[in-house]
């Protein structure tokens, strides 16, 4: 499975559709899914004696949640005897790592693998989980997984590490795959529709407390992304204009400075129809402005 999931995040990045997941990997002629074909957050498949993966669902009813440096993650149910529960209270005492699946929006994972069983908390209604960046060693084999931290020795550091990544990156993806849905997975300037060449683009930056929210991002294709960041193309709030700064307009270069970036000159935004997802116009203004400063 872990093999799997590396082949299919190189293909598709490390947000997976339930459909793919559901599909599953190649095992002994046939193919087991990756998740529980019901929706249960707990999967053990026929025949395995420990669970395979653990799953997070938007709207879950458990309170799963980071705490420190390790996932809290529900019991299935009251029951700590279940058999679910008992499925990774079995990868817990023998050592058997899972994957880890977390919804960054309807029908969309982050997969993060592997992740062992640390700790079993009956009287919470939970177990104790960690991602293990270093991956794990399985029958004389090492298994890398999708956090690298193997340059991290200490522990405690490297589970901290572990931890750290995986709430950055579905922090990150959950507010890549709200815009991209609300712009119907296209480049808002030129409509490519390859969901693998797509940004959400900030308009307001992270760092200068830009909030995750589809009005404060832009679905980009990577270069128009890279042009709206460095003030190579710039936005005009004043109905969504695209502009393109005056010393590359013109320049005399190849097909890609000509069509992919000259030609967006004087084009309309186009932005989805909700107007609580169209672009925020105080926030246009404040990069509109920077644009307009550079050249």
């Amino acid at each position: 499975m872990f093999l799997w999931l590396e082949q299919m995040a190189a293909i598709h990045g490390d947000v997976l559709p339930r459909s793919l997941l559901l599909e599953g990997f190649p095992f002994e002629g046939g193919s087991i899914s990756a998740l529980h074909p019901a929706g249960r957050g707990i999967w053990k498949p026929k025949g395995l004696d420990t669970a395979l993966s653990l799953t997070t669902t938007v709207g879950s009813p458990y309170d799963d949640h980071f705490s420190g440096d390790r996932l809290a993650y529900s019991y299935q149910g009251n029951n700590p005897g279940s058999s679910d529960n008992c499925a990774v209270r079995s990868a817990k005492n023998n050592q058997i790592p899972l994957a880890y699946f977390h919804a960054v929006m309807p029908g969309r994972y982050c997969a993060f693998w592997p992740v062992l069983v640390i700790g079993d908390d009956s009287g919470s209604l939970r177990f104790w989980v960690q991602v293990e960046p270093a991956g794990v060693a399985i029958g004389g084999a090492t298994i890398l997984g999708s956090v690298d931290g193997s340059m991290i020795s200490n522990d405690v550091s490297r589970r901290a590490y572990g931890t750290s990544v995986v709430k950055t990156r579905l922090h990150q993806r959950g507010f890549r795959e709200r815009v991209l849905s609300a712009y119907q997975s296209c480049c808002a300037m030129c409509r490519l529709k390859h969901r693998e060449l797509l940004d959400a683009a900030h308009i307001i930056p992270d760092k200068e407390g830009g909030e995750p929210v589809v009005s404060n991002g832009i679905a980009l294709c990577k270069i128009h992304h890279a042009a709206f960041d460095k003030r190579v193309i710039g936005v005009n709030p004043d109905g969504y204009r695209i502009a393109v700064r005056e010393d590359v307009l013109r320049e005399v270069d190849g097909p890609m400075l000509r069509h992919g970036i000259q030609e967006m000159e004087g084009r309309k935004l186009w932005v989805p129809r909700s107007a609580a997802k169209k672009p925020d116009l105080e926030a246009l203004a404040v990069q509109w402005q920077r644009f307009r400063d550079v050249g």
